[in-house]
This record gives structure tokens, C-alpha cells and sequence, in this order.
């Protein structure tokens, strides 16, 4: 790798993980943007992501677990049929044109979040019937295994348009379920090794630490918001990018 290239991943790795554990996200879905638009392979590029993606999302998840009543029928009810889903998924190579495009419209769903572009119902406007969280779970976990993400930028709008839960709970659902998926899409890309991509193991440890930090404040309280409308320009301006490739 080049300098200009390990200069830019070992500062934008970092604030995309900050950033994203401080609203419970594990962050693969910018990782992923970031060494994509580096020039990584998918093959080089899930295992990574992920492994980042277990680590952040469970401290995520501690957290964020602090300060709310935790919805864990709702989560049993998701992972239960996600997990399988996501192992699936995880063992699918897709061609990487087809990959960039599908990540990219997976970009626009925090985009689209962080715009208010899904409403926030403080009180539940579908009924949580006994098929619907299974099929969340199964399409979610196949999607978050197939591109190497947990699924929580999927299923935080989700849950919250439907009126399941509220923000804080939200948040520790959302990296609970992001930590048993990436572990389940880690497990379908490489079965039970563990391995990634060498020359991406120095980015890791500053990227884990700047989780660490995010997921902390984020549980706190910080106020972030003008940092997600900078996050929210620059997923579209990458989204848009990877689409149209």
C-alpha cells in the first residue's frame, strides 16, 4: 500500500467507527465503503470488516445495555432465523460489481436515517405478529452475511417506523444484533479459522479503540449531530458512487 493510501485508511476507519458505536452501530458498512473505494476486494475486504464489526459492536452493545430496558423477546424472535441467514449469506461470493452496487444501496438506508427520512413512532403502529420479526431476521442476517455488515443501519430505521422500540433501546438492540450476525457472517466467509487480510491488521487496533470511545459517549449522551450531517454527505456522495460503477 501506498503512504496516501495508509494515511487515509488509518484516519477514516477510526472516525467511522467512533461515530458509528455511538448510536450502537459496529461501523462494517463504512469500513467497507472506505476499502472498497480503496481499491480492496470483497474477498480481502468482509472478513476484515466484520472482525472489526464483533469487537466494536459487542462493546457497543455493554454500553448502550446500560440505559435501557433491554427488548430481548424482540431480539430472540430476530436472531434465532438471522443467524442462519447471515452463515448463508456469509459463504455466497458475489461478483464485484454486483457487490459495489448492492453496498451501495445499502449505504443509502443510513443516509436516509440520519435525514429523517424514516419516521420515529414513540408508540408501536404495526403489531408484532409472530411471522414478521422472523422474516426481518432471515432477509436482514442473508443481506448482512452476503456483503459483510451486522444489519444493524437496516434494522435500527426498522424497528424504530414500526414503533418497536425507542431510541436507546434501539441502539443496544441494534449492536446485539450486529455482534451475533457478524460472528455468524464471519464464520460463512472463512468457516472457522480466524483470518483476515494481513496488510489490514494495522488499521485495526486504532479502529477497535475509536469504537471503544464512540460506543462510550454515544451512551452518554453525546451529541454528535453535526457530525452525522457530515457522515450523512459523505455516505450519499459514496453510495452514489459505488451505484453508478
Amino acid at each position: 500500500m501506498s503512504a496516501d493510501i495508509i494515511f487515509y485508511l488509518i484516519l477514516l476507519l477510526p472516525v467511522a467507527a467512533f461515530f458509528y458505536a455511538s448510536v450502537g452501530h459496529g461501523g462494517a458498512s463504512s469500513y467497507l465503503m472506505i476499502l472498497a473505494l480503496a481499491g480492496f476486494a470483497p474477498e480481502e475486504i468482509r472478513p476484515t470488516a466484520l472482525l472489526m464489526n464483533i469487537i466494536i459492536s459487542f462493546i457497543a452493545f455493554l454500553n448502550h445495555r446500560k440505559t435501557c430496558e433491554f427488548p430481548q423477546k424482540l431480539f430472540l424472535q430476530l436472531v434465532i432465523f438471522s443467524m442462519p441467514a447471515a452463515f448463508v449469506g456469509g459463504m455466497v461470493m458475489v461478483d464485484t460489481a454486483l457487490y459495489m452496487k448492492i453496498l451501495g444501496v445499502l449505504l443509502l438506508f443510513p443516509v436516509f436515517r440520519f435525514l429523517g427520512v424514516f419516521p420515529q413512532n414513540e408508540s408501536r403502529t404495526v403489531a408484532n405478529n409472530f411471522w414478521l420479526p422472523p422474516l426481518i431476521g432471515i432477509l436482514i442476517g442473508f443481506f448482512s452475511g452476503l456483503i459483510g455488515i451486522g444489519g444493524g443501519i437496516i434494522l435500527s430505521p426498522l424497528v424504530l417506523m414500526l414503533g418497536w422500540t425507542n431510541i436507546r433501546q434501539t441502539a443496544a438492540l441494534s449492536a446485539l444484533f450486529i455482534f451475533v450476525n457478524s460472528v455468524a457472517g464471519y464464520i460463512g466467509t472463512l468457516g472457522f479459522s480466524f483470518s483476515f487480510d494481513k496488510s489490514l491488521w494495522i488499521f485495526i487496533p486504532p479502529t477497535v479503540v475509536a469504537g471503544m470511545l464512540g460506543s462510550y459517549y454515544g451512551s452518554h449522551r453525546f451529541n454528535v449531530q453535526l457530525v452525522k450531517n457530515l457522515l450523512t454527505f459523505v455516505l450519499a456522495g459514496a453510495a452514489i458512487k459505488l451505484i453508478l460503477s
